[in-house]
């Protein structure tokens, strides 16, 4: 299927996360027919119109990659479906979405907080979607859907407006623990040691020096994730501490939001993904199920690993009435 004839029925994917975009192209039987992938999505630091930029040339690239030749005619796709990482708040959903409804690529264009990506790949197919997710990759949010179309949403700004955890956070709190065990002022942990090493450094005034003058670049700190649950599984305190505060904030997001769409005793799936969570680190894991179970007992934790373009992929078939196999057909091509 060429792009001419996948812009009259085709549909356009994009699911924008803090640290990686995806875009596919897919067809109207479910068929991906171009994708690209690109950085992070982050349209409070450059505006909304530069962050869209940024997504025009993954779409310009999964559009050549479905097959056009030359310049593909406008509109791309009959539908654009965009699922977007700080997309938190009513008014920057009406902005995105006008400013990627200018931009031409599909006849008519939704846009969504990416966790709904994430929700909707771990939803089955058919029926009326209902159930809860969490993402917990760089950052953590939560969203849900209840029956007749009903929303539960946090803001997921950052910690003002009372969000916890996330690999940003997690590395913030490993360092923070490590600190204060190597100068004395908290208790001993086997961060203090491990954090530093994971950088070829010999402690934690070191790895201080280098992280406040750049020698280990800020953006390599998500990098010290895995090294905390690699020490909480050795059965160090502190680092377990910061574990079980993840997985208590991930049952608490999840337990509010299905309280808010009156599920709480309803057999219904709680949607689990990002970095954090589809790694399955055991304890964080099993921490986050038995939490469900005491507060949500007919919550059924499901994991997703695929990349939550899927998700936004599934929603652009829910809105064009696609036939089952449709559905299978894009599964499978994520499986």
């Amino acid at each position: 299927m060429g792009v001419t004839r996948a812009g009259g029925g085709a549909l356009l994917a994009v699911d924008a996360g803090n640290s990686k975009t995806d875009v596919a192209l897919v067809g109207p039987d479910g068929a991906v027919l171009g994708a690209a992938r690109g950085g992070g999505f982050q349209p409070q630091g450059a505006n909304a119109r530069s962050a869209v930029d940024g997504l025009a040339e993954l779409v310009e690239r999964a559009v050549a990659a479905a097959g056009a030749a030359g310049a593909a005619p406008l509109p791309y796709a009959a539908r654009v479906q965009a699922c977007l990482a700080n997309c938190d708040l009513p008014v920057e959903e009406e902005r995105l979405t006008a400013e990627i409804a200018a931009r031409g690529w599909g006849r008519t264009v939704a846009v969504a907080n990416d966790t709904f990506a994430l929700l909707r790949a771990g939803l089955p197919d058919g029926g009326e979607p209902v159930g809860v997710a969490v993402v917990c990759g760089a950052g953590i949010n939560c969203a849900g859907l209840g029956p007749g179309g009903r929303t539960a949403r946090f803001p997921a700004l950052g910690r003002f407006s009372g969000d916890r955890g996330g690999g940003s956070d997690l590395a913030e709190e490993a360092l923070w623990w490590a600190a204060r065990a190597a100068d004395g002022r908290g208790g001993p942990t086997a961060l203090a040691d491990a954090l530093p090493a994971h950088f070829g450094l010999d402690g934690m005034p070191a790895l201080i020096e280098a992280l406040h003058l750049g020698a280990v670049a800020a953006a390599r700190r998500h990098e010290l994730v895995p090294v905390l649950f690699a020490v909480a599984a050795a059965g160090d305190p502190q680092a377990r501490g910061i574990v079980a505060r993840q997985a208590e904030e991930v049952a608490t997001m999840a337990a509010v939001a299905l309280g808010r769409l009156g599920l709480l005793g309803a057999r219904v799936p709680v949607v689990l993904g990002g970095g954090v969570l589809a790694a399955r680190h055991p304890l964080l894991h099993e921490r986050v199920v038995a939490l469900l179970a005491r507060r949500a007992p007919g919550a059924v934790p499901v994991v997703v690993t695929a990349p939550p373009v899927l998700g936004a992929a599934l929603l652009a078939l829910d809105r064009a009435g696609a036939p089952a196999a449709a559905y299978a057909r894009l599964r499978a091509h994520y499986a």
